[in-house]
């Protein structure tokens, strides 16, 4: 990846091992956008978003994604949670509508993605590094119990639940495993390291890799 061009990184990750933190932190330290679910989700509703609807808008109005920058702005620098349009989508529907904001969104500018789809939509991308976080099963547990306030049958219960909703997720749109090491480019253990660690060891990797 060239960090003096355009890029993006993806970050898949295992509930528990705070991948999501590791993705806004690092976001951050290269000063680029940072999305994840809660934000695509946000822009999703916010503005009754589907595929089709995307392309309308694009059709309409060159300028569109200043709204949606001006709206991420928002939603990611205040607690208010600003009005919403009323949108259900379908998974399949929600799947495109994804993956088509996360492109316009790379095509904008440099950014950090978190989620269970960003290495399906960056891995032909021409400069983007894919990574996964993973951990212990006990690790895992542990901050589970800790971040979510559950016991330890509770933590388990939950992880595993996410981790079989994850995988089916991706194999219902690619044939292929979220633990397929040959999906990234870079796997991190968070056994031994904190989230700020694991920031360091992704920006070494970078400065070494980068062309």
């Amino acid at each position: 990846m060239n960090k003096n061009e355009k890029f993006v990184v993806t970050i898949n990750r295992e509930v528990g091992t705070g991948g999501r933190t590791v993705g806004r932190k690092l976001a951050e330290k290269l000063g680029v956008k940072y999305y994840d679910k809660a934000i695509i989700n946000g822009l999703t509703q916010k503005f009754g978003l589907s595929k089709e609807r995307i392309e309308e808008i694009k059709a309409q109005k060159k300028s569109w994604w200043n709204d949606i920058n001006n709206y991420y702005n928002t939603l990611v620098n205040s607690t208010t949670k600003p009005m919403e349009a009323e949108v259900k989508l379908d998974n399949a529907s929600l799947f495109e509508t994804e993956k088509h904001i996360l492109e316009e969104a790379a095509s904008q500018t440099s950014c950090v993605v978190a989620g269970r789809t960003g290495f399906m939509v960056f891995r032909e991308w021409p400069n983007h590094l894919n990574i996964f976080i993973q951990a212990s099963l006990e690790h895992r547990v542990q901050r589970v119990m800790r971040r979510q306030n559950v016991s330890e049958s509770e933590a388990r219960e939950i992880i595993a639940k996410m981790d079989t909703s994850r995988e089916t997720y991706i194999k219902k749109y690619e044939d292929t495993s979220r633990y397929d090491t040959r999906n990234y480019q870079l796997v991190i253990s968070m056994d031994d390291l904190s989230e700020d660690d694991a920031v360091e060891v992704i920006l070494d990797y970078i400065n070494r890799t980068s062309k």
